[in-house]
């Protein structure tokens, strides 16, 4: 999953780009409010993680531009403004999640994480669709019962397909969820991936919307 991350501090930023990659997430790094306005506005992130006191323009501000603008990405502020005023202005702004540094990057991750679920209207953590079933935190998946040996690559597009289960999602979006800025993307890439995916879990899994992307079936929550 694509997030965006916005952090002024050079050394805080760099280990929590690198930290939730380590996770799974796609990390796009801006270090000041006009740069996190403008990739707000640019991109379709799954999720954002936002610092108050950025140069040029402030955190708070970025995040009613980004309600004001009808963006409806999870936003999770980060800051050291620990007062309850502070965190209470921050909430009713449209701050979905509020975490006060220094924060754990396991928790930071699995709040994230619950975030974008409950975005895509999925109460627990595991998805299935078929006799599939994913989960998010270990990365891993199952098909009957049995593990299913992905790519990181795979694994991500199953679980933007999963997530976004019942809507064609275009190459374009899709190339959205699996790679953020730097990052070589081949001009068949999303097609080589449904192709691996199909020969791993079957054919009737991915559908194919000619003409416009991909979809998986509606997906039911798995009460495990």
């Amino acid at each position: 999953m694509r997030i965006l991350l916005a952090e002024d501090d050079p050394l805080l930023g760099d280990g929590l780009q690198a930290g939730l990659r380590l996770h799974g997430f796609q990390v796009d790094w801006v270090r000041d409010g006009e740069a996190a306005e403008r990739e707000l506005r640019a991109q379709d992130y799954g999720a954002a993680v936002l610092d108050l006191g950025l140069p040029k323009r402030d955190g708070m501000d970025v995040l009613a531009m980004a309600r004001r603008a009808g963006l409806t990405l999870p936003i999770l502020v980060l800051t050291a403004r620990d007062a309850v005023p502070d965190r209470i202005k921050g909430l009713n702004q449209g701050a979905d999640d509020y975490v006060i540094k220094p924060v754990d990057l396991d928790e930071l991750a699995a709040r994230l994480r619950a975030l974008i679920r409950r975005a895509h209207g999925q109460p627990v953590e595991h998805l299935r669709a078929q006799d599939v079933e994913l989960d998010p935190a270990s990365r891993t998946v199952l098909q009957a019962g049995e593990p299913v040996n992905l790519s990181g690559r795979e694994f991500d597009l199953l679980h933007a397909l999963m997530l976004n289960a019942g809507r064609v999602l275009s190459r374009e979006q899709l190339e959205q969820h699996l790679y953020s800025w730097g990052q070589e993307i081949d001009s068949n890439a999303v097609e080589v991936h449904v192709h691996h995916l199909r020969r791993k879990l079957g054919n009737g899994l991915i559908q194919t919307v000619r003409g416009v992307g991909y979809i998986l079936p509606k997906v039911i929550a798995s009460q495990s």
